[in-house]
């Protein structure tokens, strides 16, 4: 029994390393059916969201025969789907933006320091674990959660720094200002 327990500790220290990188949520757990010769076939499908909450975050769907599957499956889609937000110094984004995704559209504007997420359902998860602290954001049409979420990816995807803006036109950052 020592010696289980020992081995234990040491997979909880792997797990806690693990889990400092990246934080997963899951946002639903849903039990589907396929209608097959046989009969009915259950699996289940997870929404999970992944995201390192310094300015990366993936939205994930897996599904298998049991839940344990689905959101390892969904983990590993969410981390091949990441998204890079640019964070200001007030951990908000640069511009305001719109999302879509499915048939749910998110609309998302800065916020000044001290005022928080203020967002509904998969949309403040998809913010949080992406590192962003003060922001305001509102879901528009579907409420569905994997297509909120999709949307919210969707528009933190679109962000653009300062710089990349004054790049592209080809002048200098102080310039934009004027």
């Amino acid at each position: 029994m020592a010696s289980n327990a020992k081995g234990g500790g040491k997979k909880g220290g792997r797990a806690k390393e693990k889990e400092s990188e990246w934080q997963e949520r899951v946002v639903q757990i849903k039990r589907v059916t396929k209608v097959v010769k046989g009969g009915k076939k259950l699996s289940f499908r997870a929404v999970v969201i992944v995201g390192n909450e310094r300015g990366q975050v993936g939205v994930g769907v897996g599904k298998a025969s049991d839940v344990i599957g689905a959101v390892k499956k969904g983990v590993a889609d969410g981390k091949k789907h990441l998204v890079e937000v640019p964070l200001t110094k007030s951990n908000s984004i640069p511009h305001p933006v719109n999302g879509n995704g499915g048939g749910a559209k998110v609309m998302m504007r800065p916020a000044a320091p001290g005022t928080g997420v203020i967002a509904g359902g998969a949309v403040r998860m998809v913010l949080e674990l992406a590192g962003i602290r003060n922001i305001l954001a509102k879901q528009l049409g579907s409420g569905n959660p994997l297509n909120n979420a999709r949307a919210a990816a969707n528009a933190l995807g679109s962000l653009r720094t300062f710089s990349e803006v004054a790049e592209e036109r080809g002048i200098p950052v102080e310039n934009l200002y004027a």
